[in-house]
């Protein structure tokens, strides 16, 4: 998200060489939308960079800026749509066909996310975060070759399952799944106790998700790191916040019919009732 910002700072101080071509409306609604950017008006710096880019239509700069404000909001299939029109005007800009992988990725269309990924030549400084990018959708595409014993017993998981990104916390449910927190990828997954994988929740809700917890009836809580709650999903996949305001939740614990959760920010631990 800093890359991001720093991005939309860096290109208000300099125009591209083409700037000479620009209109000057177009001009104005560009750098109007750079000062509501700084001011955190984020809709108003949306709506001036459309008018700038309608305007001048091949406004490079103004595409970049507005898919980077929309990225930055969550609203990733209009930022994909506007990065495209950057590719189409600029096929070697690496940097924004990596975007347009990795919001392919958000979005789970993953063979698009490949054929974008495969447009970036190794000589580009971007060619090693397509590689992890590729590792990462490999959690929902693939599933590695293995052999479990007994399905049933949560010890055939030990040193079988790899390449899971950034994996946090881990519980699992009365019928032998295991389920795994992937930190950077905001989501949880599931592993079956033949070894299937899949995505078991991808939600906006989930924002740095550390320690899992299960109750008696199957719901799974998710200490939520980044947005300072503790989330509850119930068998069904369905999610919600369940404990609000905490400063840093880290680990959690089920016992009976109480949650404990520590807090890393406020040094404390909360006893929650379920």
């Amino acid at each position: 998200m800093f890359k991001k910002i720093a991005a939309i700072l860096m290109l208000s101080a300099s125009l591209s060489a083409y700037a000479a071509e620009i209109p000057v409306d177009a001009k104005m609604d560009y750098n109007q939308g750079i000062d509501f950017y700084k001011l955190g008006m984020y809709e108003r710096a949306i709506e001036s960079f459309r008018s700038a880019v309608r305007t001048y239509p091949d406004y490079i700069d103004a595409y970049y800026n507005l898919g980077t404000v929309l990225e930055y909001l969550k609203q990733y299939s209009e930022a994909l749509n506007v990065y495209k029109q950057v590719y189409v005007r600029n096929p070697n800009d690496y940097e924004v066909i990596y975007k347009l992988a990795m919001l392919s990725s958000k979005l789970e269309d993953y063979d698009k996310t490949k054929e974008y990924l495969k447009l970036i030549p190794q000589t580009s400084s971007y060619y090693q975060r397509g590689l992890e990018l590729s590792e990462s959708i490999k959690l929902a595409t693939e599933i590695p070759p293995q052999k479990v014993n007994e399905p049933s017993k949560i010890a055939t998981y030990t040193g079988i399952y790899e390449n899971i990104l950034s994996p946090t916390g881990v519980t699992t449910d009365k019928n032998g799944n295991l389920y795994v927190a992937a930190f950077s990828d905001n989501c949880i997954l599931k592993i079956t106790p033949d070894g299937k994988r899949q995505v078991f929740l991808k939600s906006e809700l989930i924002n740095g998700p550390i320690s899992l917890a299960t109750d008696n009836i199957g719901n799974i809580y998710v200490s939520n790191y980044n947005n300072n709650n503790v989330l509850k999903i119930t068998p069904q996949g369905v999610a919600s916040v369940f404990v609000s305001k905490l400063d840093k939740p880290y680990g959690l614990h089920v016992e009976g019919n109480m949650l404990f959760i520590t807090c890393q920010g406020s040094n404390s631990i909360l006893r929650q009732k379920l």
